[in-house]
């Protein structure tokens, strides 16, 4: 299925800024293809973790990096379909650069009837220098 099909991830972040977990942390729509999405995380001292590093905690960037693979299985899917995180593999390779933009990539890179399956990076502006890689399985539930 085509991103031409109904699913506009850009639309679709514009609502969730105002209601949703990803609003609050401050998560940006970045851009899209086939079957993946990209999403930012741009640094806030309200993310950091402990005030002395300035480095950001990890519960926003597991936050980023669900959101872009979730996207990433909707545009795949071409449409919104309700899905639960069954697994989120977060390995972290280095902490985040402080003051500098997390980019969350999430892929989705098959699709059975009832699972949804992605992978993923995070970096804080070299993709060559990841900070995170995520790998996953999301269920449908509808």
């Amino acid at each position: 299925m085509s991103i031409a099909e109904g699913f506009d991830p850009e639309r679709f972040m514009k609502l969730v800024r105002r209601i949703g977990h990803g609003g609050a942390l401050g998560i940006l729509y970045r851009s899209h293809g086939e079957d993946w999405a990209e999403l930012e995380l741009p640094y806030a001292e309200r993310l950091v973790g402990m005030p002395a590093t300035g480095i950001i905690a990890s519960g926003p960037i597991i936050s980023l990096m669900d959101m872009a693979t979730s996207l990433a299985i909707w545009i795949r899917l071409g449409r919104f379909r309700h899905q639960a995180t069954l697994d989120l593999r977060v390995d972290y390779l280095r902490p985040a650069v402080p003051g500098q933009t997390l980019v969350g990539r999430g892929e989705c890179y098959a699709v059975t009837s009832s699972v949804g399956f992605v992978r993923g990076t995070a970096h804080d502006g070299d993709p060559a220098r990841p900070v995170a890689h995520v790998g996953g399985t999301f269920m449908f539930t509808d």
